[in-house]
């Protein structure tokens, strides 16, 4: 019988992620397949906490770009991913699991605040916990407060989820000759720039040895693969 390589993970999605084939705001059927996914990982024995992000609703770079204050264009991000953490709870609670939402900026109408120790617990517990507001700082991305999160709730890996199936060495959607990595270095991600996650994120990876597999969420049964240790997508290490 197949059993899980890792005990506890960190599921990292993109804003982009939820958004589906629109690309902008949350979809559906894109929620539902991802709850019946997490299900499935659960009920396998796998501790799961999700990182989300908020690009599908705001991105505050982009606001910052076109002349936005970027504290403020950032702390709008915060609040989408709270948006999508809501969203993404009711997929997940309507699969009937427990979900927890913790976030970074406190707002106790809609969820917890994030303090560690009742993260662990919840985990402990079989509970999903979402991260909301990620790291509850301006200048951090979701990918930081992924990092950060793996390395304080004691995560064994990240998984990325993407819409494309590993890192390539050039955008595969532009170029049909791209080649795809099945393993890399974090120092390889960060002088490569290979957009894995930001430098800060990966830095904080590597500092605390946190493995990242970065690989395709639109095909059913990829968090299965993952988490079992089945060779997908690719493997970010030492």
């Amino acid at each position: 019988m197949v059993k899980p390589r890792y005990k506890r993970v960190v599921l990292k999605l993109s804003g982009e992620a939820l958004a589906g084939e629109r690309g902008y705001g949350i979809e559906p059927d894109t929620l539902c397949r991802i709850a019946v996914q997490t299900k499935e990982v659960v009920e396998f024995g796998v501790e799961v906490a999700i990182v989300v992000g908020g690009g599908n609703i705001w991105r505050g770079v982009s606001g910052s770009a076109k002349g936005m204050d970027r504290a403020t264009a950032d702390y709008m991000g915060m609040l989408a991913t709270v948006i999508n953490a809501l969203a993404m709870q009711d997929a997940l609670e309507a699969e009937g699991l427990e979900v927890r939402v913790q976030s970074a900026v406190e707002m106790r109408a809609v969820a917890e605040p994030y303090i560690r120790r009742r993260a662990i617990r919840h985990l402990e517990k079989g509970r999903v916990v979402i991260f909301a507001a990620g790291t509850g700082n301006p200048y951090f991305s979701t990918d930081t407060a992924a990092a950060l999160r793996a390395a304080e709730i004691e995560a064994e890996v990240i998984l990325m989820a993407k819409k494309v199936d590993g890192v390539y060495d050039s955008d595969p959607r532009t170029n049909p000759q791209a080649q795809k990595y099945r393993r890399l270095g974090y120092i390889d991600v960060l002088n490569q720039g290979l957009g894995v996650m930001d430098s800060t994120a990966a830095s904080l990876c590597m500092d605390n040895e946190i493995p990242i597999i970065v690989f395709d969420l639109t095909q059913d049964g990829n968090i299965m693969k993952a988490v079992t240790g089945q060779e997908i997508g690719t493997l970010v290490g030492r």
